[in-house]
């Protein structure tokens, strides 16, 4: 990679925004310059009315390796320490909270952090030849903001046993556990994740952002206050233009026209 090429890159087409970690010489470790990058553009995305679907992706053979070892080691005090896990986390909940949502691209290693932002997306596919592993007990420093995400994805066993042994699973095991959603060939992976990003993008906007939004609210409610989210949530959506379309359509046998609202 060039000194001049960004670390970042974005690319908008048919309202499919891709995000690609381009640190491929580096394992595209989130460096503070690259989470950095990554929050300025999920800040922007999040009120583009265009974009109706984000993939995340990245260059060369990892796709993710976690935090940078050498910048960590490198931090000086409790509040540069603090800083630095602070600005993770918004970008990991900018992810949940982007009212588009988020696919995966995992074409190679997600560990630590990168397993961290793999769990935190909406969907995730992978290739077959994608590992996933939260080895920062190896390091001395137990992967507890990645648990986060992770226990969040996966059962709760599964979670435990990748945090407290730091081993590495493949892509069929992270399918099992619910880690990602599918894998699949490594030749298959870019027109898997392009039909699934089209095929969500011609679903109305306005309902995508409610329906994401009310589901990651629900999630951690109770019984009785999750119905009620979900339930404001559905009269809410009822009473919107585009259910109107999608119903009238479908009784007029004709092909619904979103307005997004």
């Amino acid at each position: 990679m060039s000194e001049a090429e960004p670390i970042l890159l974005t690319h908008v087409e048919a309202g499919v925004a891709t995000l690609t970690l381009n640190r491929p010489e580096a394992h595209n470790t989130l460096s503070v310059a690259l989470l950095t990058e990554l929050e300025r553009a999920f800040a922007t995305l999040a009120t583009d009315r265009d974009v109706r679907v984000v993939v995340l992706a990245a260059t060369g053979r990892a796709f993710c390796a976690g935090h940078d070892v050498r910048e960590m080691r490198a931090l000086d005090g409790r509040e540069a320490v603090a800083a630095l896990f602070a600005l993770c986390t918004r970008v990991m909940t900018a992810i949940v909270r982007l009212p588009q949502p988020v696919i995966a691209k995992v074409q190679g290693a997600a560990a630590a952090a990168g397993c961290q932002l793999v769990a935190s997306c909406d969907l995730a596919y992978a290739s077959t030849t994608a590992r996933f592993a939260t080895p920062g007990i190896n390091l001395g420093l137990f992967c507890s903001t990645p648990g986060v995400a992770l226990a969040r994805a996966v059962g709760r066993k599964a979670a435990m046993e990748m945090l407290l042994s730091g081993d590495v699973i493949d892509a069929p095991a992270a399918e099992r556990h619910g880690l990602i959603n599918r894998a699949v060939a490594p030749e298959r992976l870019d027109a898997e994740v392009a039909a699934m990003a089209a095929r969500i993008a011609s679903k109305p906007p306005f309902v995508l952002k409610l329906g994401k939004a009310t589901f990651h609210r629900q999630l951690d409610m109770g019984l009785d206050d999750a119905y009620a989210c979900a339930g404001e949530a559905m009269v809410t959506n009822m009473l919107a233009q585009d259910a109107a379309e999608g119903f009238d359509a479908f009784l007029g046998k004709r092909q619904p026209v979103w307005e997004g609202h």
